[in-house]
């Protein structure tokens, strides 16, 4: 299949990123947008994304289709797109790019093959793609090879497998790590601050584990307008180690920080206000620790 027209739904942070560049790698990037939020109308237009308006519509014109979106909207997203499908007669490529679970994802490809159409399943590793930052994106399934060319310096295609879940899953076990950390680290600071010992705890840390803290802070900047999303992503890896055999309630603790992170004025905020106010990691920790 040659690949010229690619459906972002939606373009949102990510999206947004993933959609600029692969407008620089010269496809004609399209989203639909009926329905959306005025934020991600804005991002869209910024990126010079072609409105299609409907599912049917971008279905109808798109060679694949990109979801990249709340995990949460995984699966009713892949109903919408399967629903277009069977609507307009065609047959796209549907990636799934979200962090879900291997057993999710593969829920997702029964649906889309239910509608006639071809699923791969892809997990994102690293930041949007913008400036010098670049991802990865790990792709799984019989025809994940078709994504490749799509690869670029922005955005590096890794095949995994043959297997729907495979991608999903080492997305899970990466996440568990960094955004689990995370969660950890940031519940470790607030907790030191509101029981008086942030000061002490921060030169203890500064002595022994400085790489760990320094760690944990440069990645709190842009946490909190993200929490909300990391709720679900928190439930899907959750879901993963417990269908591998292991506890789940290591990242349901995780789910249940972001929560309550989500709910602040710091979680309130868009990703795009929270970079142009430029707050440190102990600023967002302060903050934090004396509003929750």
């Amino acid at each position: 299949m040659k690949i010229q027209n690619i459906g972002i739904i939606s373009p949102g942070d990510m999206g947004q990123a993933v959609a600029q560049t692969l407008k620089t790698s010269g496809f004609a990037v399209h989203t639909a947008l009926d329905g959306r939020s005025a934020r991600t109308k804005a991002l869209a237009r910024d990126a010079g994304l072609n409105d299609c308006g409907s599912m049917q519509n971008v279905v109808t014109t798109c060679d694949i289709l990109l979801s990249i979106l709340n995990p949460a909207a995984a699966v009713d997203n892949a109903r919408a797109a399967a629903a277009a499908m069977q609507a307009t007669g065609r047959r796209c490529v549907f990636v799934d790019c979200n962090a879900i679970a291997p057993q999710t994802a593969r829920e997702i490809d029964a649906i889309i093959r239910a509608a006639g159409g071809e699923c791969i399943d892809a997990g994102i590793i690293g930041p949007p793609p913008r400036g010098k930052a670049g991802m990865r994106m790990y792709v799984s399934g019989p025809q994940a090879a078709q994504l490749m060319p799509l690869s670029s310096a922005g955005i590096n295609i890794r095949i995994l497998s043959e297997r729907i879940g495979d991608a999903s899953a080492i997305k899970m076990c990466y996440a568990s790590y960094t955004k689990g950390a995370v969660a950890l680290g940031v519940e470790m600071l607030m907790a030191a601050r509101r029981l008086g010992v942030d000061a002490a705890l921060d030169r203890e840390l500064q002595q022994s584990a400085a790489d760990n803290r320094q760690w944990v802070l440069s990645r709190t900047t842009v946490m909190p307008p993200k929490a909300h999303r990391w709720v679900p992503e928190m439930l899907e890896i959750a879901k993963t180690f417990e269908g591998a055999g292991m506890t789940p309630r290591i990242l349901l603790g995780a789910a249940d920080m972001y929560e309550m992170i989500a709910q602040t004025a710091l979680g309130q905020e868009s990703p795009e206000e929270a970079r142009a106010r430029g707050r440190d990691g102990q600023t967002v920790i302060n903050d934090l620790a004396d509003r929750i």
